[in-house]
């Protein structure tokens, strides 16, 4: 059989064939001699027991994963913002962005509590750079019609600043996802140990990841972007990387590149450059060995 690990704990993966509740399976020894490590989020074979429980015989190709938390074939990041308070900073938008741009999966970006204090500005600005906005409250059910739309049928990723909403906005999509989790967490320790547990919740027609790395901005859970790929990462410098004047440009202060150009001619945000520049300047400092790392 098919199907999806939606929870790996204690040395299982729970994998979901959409026939009754997950099967607790160990992985075959093969897969260890092949080096590979099932993940949350992935499609694998499995052959069932008359115990209940099963084996992971393969893992199938992976669309992208990530190792700060381990999950993968992630269909979207849904970044949470706030144009009220807390007021989102956009260097914090920006990075996340750039990590599913890199990682290959849709960036869409929620700014919660218009009810409260409308992002135009904002939306207006990354809907001009190529990403999906909304505008939504958690606390009226504005646009959170369109939230359950998006995240229908896609294996989703949440994360945002602290005090944005990202939980009131799932207990709006899926009522009891905070009790679930909650649960969860208890039994746990969550916040009282540290914890790689990761799981995936149906939420609204689709699946959400919950773990720690993706529920904040926090900059000890995020894989560093190499800086040679940082500006593809960034899809609005894309069209321009091709005709700067020298190889090798690095789109921060160089003459002749036509990225900065187009800064300058009002094509790509001042504010978009200023976050690459910050993560570039981040990135150089990066040692080799941690990018290897996470390769």
């Amino acid at each position: 059989m098919t199907g999806r690990i939606v929870k790996a704990l204690s040395g299982f993966y729970y994998v979901d064939t959409g026939e009754g509740e997950p099967i607790p399976c160990r992985g075959r020894g093969k897969l260890r001699h092949q080096r590979v490590t099932p993940l949350v989020g992935d499609r694998v074979e499995v052959t069932a027991a008359e115990d209940g429980k099963g084996m992971v015989d393969a893992v199938l190709p992976r669309k992208n994963q990530f190792s700060r938390p381990a999950v993968a074939n992630i269909d979207q990041m849904v970044i949470v913002c706030s144009g009220a308070t807390p007021v989102t900073d956009p260097f914090l938008i920006d990075r996340m962005a750039a990590m599913a741009e890199w990682k290959g999966c849709e960036a869409l970006i929620v700014f919660n509590k218009c009810d409260l204090e409308r992002a135009d500005a904002l939306a207006e600005l990354y809907q001009e750079a190529g990403f999906p906005t909304l505008q939504v409250s958690a606390e009226t059910g504005e646009g959170m019609g369109g939230l359950a739309a998006a995240v229908a049928g896609k294996v989703s990723a949440f994360t945002g600043n602290s005090g944005v909403g990202k939980s009131s906005i799932l207990n709006a999509l899926q009522p009891g996802f905070g009790l679930e989790v909650g649960e969860v967490s208890e039994k746990l320790g969550r916040g009282r140990h540290t914890t790689r547990h990761v799981e995936l919740f149906p939420v609204a027609g689709g699946l959400v990841a919950d773990t720690p790395g993706f529920s904040s901005f926090d900059v000890e859970q995020i894989e560093p972007i190499p800086k040679g790929e940082l500006a593809g990462a960034f899809r609005e410098f894309v069209p321009y990387l091709e005709l700067c004047r020298f190889q090798g440009c690095a789109h921060v202060k160089e003459r002749g590149c036509a990225v900065r150009e187009a800064v300058e001619e009002g094509k790509i945000s001042p504010s978009r450059h200023r976050s690459y520049v910050r993560l570039y300047e981040q990135a150089k400092e990066i040692p080799e060995w941690e990018l290897a790392k996470n390769r």
